[in-house]
């Protein structure tokens, strides 16, 4: 009997949010993004076989039962633990998959997941695992964050009207709970209350597919409250260096730590979204002056930071061994960030910082066959896999860097108010409308970054007049871009921008800067490394032995750069593979060399069964002569 009531209960509930949200308008933005995502896109080559790859070993793998398991009502005795926010973390990324490769099973799993997941919704309209007694502490809140971020994805590409009734009732749930206390959220959790705020993501997209105002005045409390003596003051610290915004806490992990690389990331991406619909300058503004300093500050040559989860200036320190050093969540926050700067401006270095971070920090963080994601990845050291995290057989980084992986097709070619606009280089076939509504195909004829030569070929109903930019690398110093063999001028960290009639079988050619490039740090210890394109190179004890820690200089072809002699890569274990020349410290009067040394991509080093020891910096010889 008491069962029944509450069905009925339940039942009744879900009637009145239903008409309520039938009868609601979606919320109006005030900004619009300059650059649309690419809807349908296919990728071949070096990307694409890592996409398929995961597709199969990662998101088809996951046993879906186990995400939903601690959602249970039977199983609601939490106090401490982040076991909530598998489910989301994985399913987020299972819709970025479909997204890029619909397929019927996945669909079927898809459905499945949210079912399950909805089942667990009790009548208050909780979906969690900690128990009554310690809701909205540790990282509850946080993983309600999730479980609404993973219905609202399956809403926008279904349109299923449960999901989204299932997430607008944790939402309120939440605001239920938080108003029964003290409607205070920056003092619920650890991070100067950043892991739980960061719910504002899911709330400000709630308020855009409801037009609900409830949701828009809790996402400007939150966003007030941050600015509490208790918060973490995201506005008025802006212009602060993210590692030096609060002393330094006697516990780490605590509410009084102000430096959590993730969470931070995280909020900045829902005040993005916040200023989407207000058009708050102020907003935008915090974010781009925070994404400026952890940029100058923070991220490293392969594009990701952060020590034990949290910023420490680290970008002056790379060449130093680190702990526990670039979490893979924090460069998936970092690209997911990076990539909704670029759409809401369309500028170069944005793309740019995320292209450095995807070849690098990201697919060095994954395995060779696609199945797991490491949690920590040195520049000096070994690649290993992270341990288990709350008994749920994975942990954070291996359900979050799908995410990242998956997030880069759709923006690789992307539609713009005239015309349409290349931010990467990847093989592969792309459509979108064009601005007469017409469908436009490109196809990209590349083996980048393999070499740097582009082909675009163009595909489309009738000529028309648009116009289409294409990202110049801020590294390609001397790049050659062409239209049906007539030249156009560009220049390096820009958009070149080609406006004519475009009809089919047009073809746009570029030839990348791919020379090797010398790149220091470091006052006390200096060093050096060497990148090609966009990519990071490393020694890997593979080829040296024992010799990885021996001193080597490399020999410059001109100021600035070295010269590179590609080699076959073996297959399944490097992707590219070169020799360079070096002078050995050879402890003798007169220099000895040149040496040949055979260098690999840093997603590739120590990515092997034999977890090899890899080394990007070279440490350099100190010279009191200054020599």
């Amino acid at each position: 009997m008491r069962n029944r009531k509450i069905m009925l209960v339940t039942l009744l509930s879900l009637t009145m949010i239903y008409a309520e949200l039938l009868a609601q308008k979606k919320g109006s933005a005030s900004v619009s993004d300059v650059l649309e995502a690419t809807s349908e896109m296919h990728l071949t080559g070096y990307l694409g076989g890592k996409l398929e790859e995961s597709i199969a070993n990662r998101i088809l793998a996951q046993d879906v039962e186990r995400l939903i398991e601690p959602f249970k009502v039977e199983n609601r005795n939490e106090t401490r633990m982040w076991q909530s926010e598998f489910w989301g973390k994985w399913f987020t990324s299972a819709v970025l998959a479909y997204k890029y490769h619909p397929s019927a099973q996945l669909k079927q799993v898809l459905d499945k997941a949210v079912k399950g997941l909805l089942a667990t919704q009790t009548p208050d309209g909780y979906i969690g695992n900690y128990a009554v007694s310690h809701r909205l502490e540790q990282w509850d809140i946080w993983g309600r964050k999730y479980c609404m971020l993973g219905l609202l994805s399956y809403y926008d590409l279904t349109k299923d009207e449960k999901s989204l009734v299932g997430a607008s009732r944790i939402a309120d749930n939440l605001i239920n709970d938080l108003n029964k206390k003290d409607g205070i959220i920056v003092t619920k959790g650890n991070y100067k209350g950043m892991a739980a705020s960061s719910v504002l993501e899911p709330i400000c997209l709630l308020y855009n597919y409801t037009g609900n105002k409830k949701y828009l005045e809790f996402a400007e409390r939150i966003v007030q409250q941050w600015e509490t003596p208790e918060g973490p003051q995201l506005l008025s610290k802006a212009d602060k260096n993210v590692s030096e915004r609060f002393p330094k806490p006697k516990n780490w992990y605590s509410p009084e730590q102000g430096q959590k690389a993730y969470e931070m990331m995280s909020c900045y991406e829902g005040l993005l979204e916040l200023y989407r619909i207000t058009g708050n300058n102020d907003y935008l503004k915090a974010v781009k002056d925070t994404w400026e300093n952890i940029r100058n500050t923070e991220i490293n040559i392969v594009g990701s930071g952060a020590s034990t989860e949290m910023w420490f200036g680290g970008k002056a320190k790379q060449n130093i061994p680190v702990h526990h050093y670039q979490e893979t969540c924090v460069t998936v926050t970092w690209i997911k960030l990076t990539e909704q700067l670029l759409k809401l401006t369309g500028e170069v270095k944005y793309s740019d910082e995320v292209e450095l971070s995807y070849y690098n920090a990201l697919l060095g963080s994954l395995s060779s066959h696609g199945a797991v994601w490491a949690k920590y990845t040195p520049l000096n050291g070994q690649r290993l896999s992270g341990s288990e995290q709350c008994g749920m057989g994975m942990n954070c980084c291996e359900a979050s860097g799908p995410r990242g992986l998956f997030n880069l097709p759709m923006h690789i070619i992307m539609k713009s108010k005239d015309g349409i606009q290349v931010n990467y280089f990847a093989a592969g076939t792309y459509k979108l409308h064009a601005p007469k509504k017409q469908v436009i195909t490109l196809n990209q004829q590349t083996e980048y970054p393999k070499n740097g030569k582009v082909e675009l070929k163009i595909s489309v109903t009738k000529p028309e007049d648009m116009e289409v930019s294409i990202r110049i690398p801020n590294w390609s110093k001397e790049t050659k871009v062409s239209v049906n063999n007539e030249l156009i001028t560009c220049l390096p960290g820009s958009n070149v921008k080609i406006k004519r009639v475009w009809k089919t079988g047009d073809k746009i050619s570029l030839e990348l800067d791919m020379r090797g490039r010398i790149i220091e740090t470091g006052t006390d210890m200096h060093s050096a490394a060497i990148m090609y394109g966009p990519i990071v190179l490393a020694r890997d004890s593979r080829f040296e032995g024992a010799g990885i820690e021996s001193v080597m200089k490399p020999v410059l072809s001109k100021p600035g750069f070295v010269t590179l002699t590609a080699l076959p890569a073996n297959s399944g274990d490097d992707y590219l593979r070169f020799k360079a020349d070096f002078i050995p410290e050879s402890y003798a009067e007169d220099a000895k060399g040149p040496l040949s040394l055979m260098l690999c991509d840093y997603a590739s080093a120590g990515n092997n069964e034999l977890k090899s020891y890899f080394k990007v910096w070279f440490p350099l010889l100190f010279n009191p002569r200054g020599n």
